[in-house]
């Protein structure tokens, strides 16, 4: 039974980024290599914020549940880290042929599988194989899905900001501001797990219908300016 459990929660946290390549034209245009580029870029951006968190952070045990906004604001500020490492995968990483289009969701794809794969597989390789049945590891699959979506979607805005040349004025401070939203939302998270004393079914819903929601934005934004100024 534990053995199963744990499947079902890996299937959970690392299945919806195989259907999504599969079921996507990526796996037509052969994306995978831009996919695992990416992953190594955000292993070592990940790298880099994490000897800084460690360098600039003095977290006690007594103030590890309470939410402190000045540790959260260099958290936040030090979460642009990744931000920058994922100017780099769009930017200077070498692609093959492939449109903005697919190589924005490739590397969003592979930014996510790296991030779930860092925080969520050793977590779920010792804890869902427990002899007591927890929901905490299915609820972190469900949130494994939220950051996918997030990624994509981050992924996108940034595709815009940095490749597009030709955007509408009207629409440049909407796609930052989505972007910064994005980009702090580990910090917004925190806050209404530690400030407002949030459970964590009901961060994980807010997570999934917040993804959903910038996901819906980002496709609209990147609709409107593919379409011709007049």
């Amino acid at each position: 039974m534990t053995v199963f459990h744990f499947f079902n929660c890996a299937i959970l946290t690392f299945g919806p980024h195989a259907v999504y390549y599969s079921a996507t034209p990526l796996s037509e245009y052969d994306t995978l290599w831009t996919s695992i580029k990416a992953a190594v870029v955000y292993l070592i951006t990940a790298l880099v914020k994490l000897v800084c968190l460690a360098t600039f952070l003095n977290v006690s045990e007594s103030e590890s549940d309470n939410f402190d906004p000045y540790q959260e604001l260099l958290k936040a500020l030090f979460g642009f880290i990744e931000v920058a490492g994922l100017y780099f995968a769009l930017t200077q990483l070498t692609h093959r042929n492939i449109s903005q289009n697919h190589k924005f969701q490739a590397v969003g794809l592979g930014w996510a599988f790296a991030d779930s794969v860092l925080h969520r597989l050793v977590p779920l390789w010792f804890g869902a194989r427990g002899l007591e049945f927890t929901w905490d590891y299915i609820l972190q699959g469900l949130e494994a899905n939220a950051n996918l979506v997030f990624s994509i979607s981050l992924a996108a805005l940034g595709s815009l900001m940095w490749l597009r040349k030709n955007k509408p004025k009207t629409l440049i401070p909407i796609i930052y501001a989505c972007a910064g939203i994005v980009a702090t939302m580990p910090t917004i998270t925190s806050y209404l797990r530690r400030g407002l004393g949030w459970y964590l079914p009901k961060v994980v819903g807010f997570e999934l219908f917040s993804s959903l929601l910038i996901a819906f934005i980002s496709w609209q934004l990147f609709v409107a300016c593919q379409r011709p100024s007049n």
